[in-house]
């Protein structure tokens, strides 16, 4: 389901319009990605959470030339924990 759909499927289940949902959906994902690159965490209850998390740097093989190391630095990534209904439901 992409996100076109995603906002179709809830227009459809409330009295709100497709256009309402997209603006939703765009300020929705907006709030968070800015929230998670400030290092908070954004808790939905039930659903999950989204948060930042660092890496660590490292040391690997080159898939490109085997045997050769390629040192990979340190960043920070966005990860998403899901909550127990959430993943109770998809167990089911």
């Amino acid at each position: 389901m992409n996100k076109a759909e995603l906002a179709a499927e809830i227009a459809a289940r409330t009295t709100t319009t497709k256009k309402a949902v997209e603006e939703f959906l765009a300020a929705f994902t907006d709030v968070v990605t800015e929230e998670v690159a400030r290092g908070n965490r954004v808790t939905l209850v039930g659903f999950g959470t989204f948060e930042r998390r660092s890496r660590n740097a490292r040391e690997t093989n080159n898939p490109q030339k085997p045997g050769e190391k390629i040192k990979v630095p340190a960043k920070k990534v966005p990860a998403f924990a899901p909550g127990k209904e959430f993943k109770e439901k998809v167990d089911r």
